[in-house]
């Protein structure tokens, strides 16, 4: 399947659905929950599908004490794969809906792993009616996501509260 040229859009967080509903009225927007290549040829692509997700849960957990000795890298080894293999595909933007209600370590994810990887592509957003809308008229430009090879199976060593303090973590 050749790439697609949609802009790739993964809202994450409480109010998803709300989201994601709203933006179907689109036109130019096609919205979905997979996490494989879009399968709708339209300006954005807007999905509650994280192909990282289950990294971010096994990193969570690795640094809150609740994971099992090697659940973590064994994510990172099914992502890249799926990555690889195109049964994944990193969304150009990840939105973060309400990033200031995030708990514990997850906030330390979303607005620490991922922003240091591309600064630009990880973006606070308000669930509120239009507000997603918006912002997607006016997402910013920057460097593209870091190949996953070269930054994922580091993630044991990027520690939540020194993440984006300068150095690996």
């Amino acid at each position: 399947m050749a790439p697609s040229s949609a802009t790739i859009v993964t809202v994450v967080g409480d109010g998803c659905d709300a989201v994601l509903r709203e933006l179907a009225e689109l036109p130019n927007v096609h919205t979905d929950h997979l996490a494989g290549p879009p399968l709708a040829v339209t300006p954005y692509v807007v999905r509650d599908a994280d192909p990282l997700e289950h990294v971010a849960s096994a990193w969570v957990e690795f640094f809150d004490d609740r994971a099992s000795l090697g659940t973590l890298e064994l994510e990172v080894e099914t992502a890249l794969g799926a990555l690889a293999s195109g049964d994944a595909v990193m969304p150009d933007y990840y939105l973060v809906l309400s990033p200031e209600q995030l708990e514990g370590t997850w906030v330390h994810w979303w607005m620490g792993v991922l922003a240091q990887a591309a600064p630009t592509r990880v973006l606070p957003a308000s669930p509120e009616r239009g507000q997603v809308r918006r912002m997607l008229r006016r997402l910013p430009t920057g460097r593209p996501w870091p190949d996953p090879e070269r930054w994922l199976p580091g993630l044991p060593f990027v520690v939540p509260d020194r993440v984006g303090l300068g150095g690996r973590g």
